[in-house]
């Protein structure tokens, strides 16, 4: 099989991801924070060893930063509803994934209010204006996507935070297809809530996911109480991160993969990652552009506006018939609408979805050729 569905979760895994987690089942057994024996407390230095990385990785004030969470979903979720209240306002980009847009739905029938702000792909200036115009008193958040999942489109996130930050507002980023493709600075940029996926760009399991504060003594509300290993005597949840937001047993298996796979990203770059995805996305890009009924919705991918995700259709066709075709030949692709109905909305491809490539570190070119000439041999 040719893999190209890495924006859903990258495959396959580093072998050091699958060594760490097997190690984990063998060797990190122990409930960590929850005793004192010998295994325990060498499962939560385990623990605590990933959450320094994650801080150090994303440029996160220290460790205590650092909430490990079942999914980017769930930290966006923690966020958005531990942050709003009825009367708030937000703000958020018009290519934000349903990770974002269910919850603000949800929080809308509480009265909570948002305005979708457009992005210009590569105009930032035009893109900030739209923020800024949408700024309004009430304005409690800002939530943008760090890159388009559908089309690659990237978003000025570091030029957003600074503008939000005049308002007194503060920037929440989805960095669901940025963490490992895109180098992120959370103090240097601004950006006050970091999401992240853990089993996509960063290489670990599936089952993870970061949220990362850069004020932890600022209080979110809690999604989930319970035990934490600490406090016990108290039924109130505790206040300092991260136990604040961590109840219940660790996937300790999966955060040692995702520390294994963001080892595996710093090793490599997150830019040489980036730069050598979005070649082989060009050369694919410059093949199915010589196709007559092949449509293309965005210039051949740059780095300065775009992250390695590419998105077309066959003229005419819905895009789950040609994900069928794809499959048939052993090529696997992403169709239809991707989770995020509001980019297709905006670009048009609402209707007919869109067939979506997405490369990883162990894509080779010659998947690129292999998913060229099935597409030249269409036929209805």
């Amino acid at each position: 099989m040719i893999y190209l569905d890495n924006s859903a979760t990258t495959y396959p895994k580093p072998q050091g991801v699958r060594q760490a987690v097997q190690r984990a089942l063998a060797e990190y057994g122990a409930n960590p924070g929850r005793s004192g024996y010998r295994m325990c407390l060498r499962t939560t230095q385990a623990v605590y060893d990933c959450r320094k990385l994650a801080a150090d990785f994303f440029g996160a004030p220290g460790p205590e930063c650092v909430l490990f969470q079942p999914s980017c979903t769930q930290a966006l979720n923690l966020v958005l509803k531990g942050t709003l209240k009825p009367g708030d306002h937000v703000v958020v980009s018009d290519l934000e994934h349903n990770a974002v847009m269910r919850p603000l739905a949800a929080l809308a029938s509480r009265g909570v209010t948002y305005t979708v702000a457009k992005v210009t792909p590569g105009d930032s200036d035009a893109t900030l204006e739209s923020f800024r115009q949408a700024m309004g008193p009430k304005t409690k958040l800002a939530v943008c996507t760090m890159a388009s999942n559908v089309f690659g489109i990237r978003v000025p996130v570091e030029r957003i935070a600074a503008l939000v930050h005049q308002y007194g507002v503060k920037l929440c980023v989805d960095a669901a297809q940025g963490a490992g493709l895109i180098p992120i600075h959370m103090e240097e940029s601004g950006i006050d809530y970091l999401c992240c996926a853990g089993h996509k760009g960063l290489y670990g399991p599936m089952g993870t996911g970061l949220l990362l504060l850069r004020e932890p003594e600022e209080l979110l509300d809690t999604l989930v109480e319970g035990g934490t290993g600490t406090q016990s005597r108290n039924l109130q949840q505790p206040e300092e991160p991260p136990e604040r937001y961590e109840s219940g047993t660790q996937n300790v298996p999966g955060i040692l993969g995702l520390e294994a796979g963001i080892q595996f990203v710093r090793r490599r770059g997150p830019e040489r990652i980036c730069r050598e995805e979005l070649q082989k996305l060009r050369y694919l890009h410059h093949r199915l552009s010589r196709m007559g009924h092949i449509v293309l919705y965005t210039p051949p991918p740059e780095e300065s506006w775009s992250v390695p995700v590419l998105s077309f259709n066959v003229e005419g066709v819905p895009s789950e018939r040609v994900g069928e075709f794809l499959a048939k030949g052993g090529i696997a692709v992403r169709c239809g609408l991707h989770c995020a109905p509001l980019a297709h909305e905006k670009m048009g491809t609402l209707e007919t979805g869109t067939v979506r490539v997405s490369p990883s570190a162990f894509t080779r070119r010659e998947d690129m050729d292999a998913l060229a000439v099935r597409l030249s041999h269409w036929r209805e």
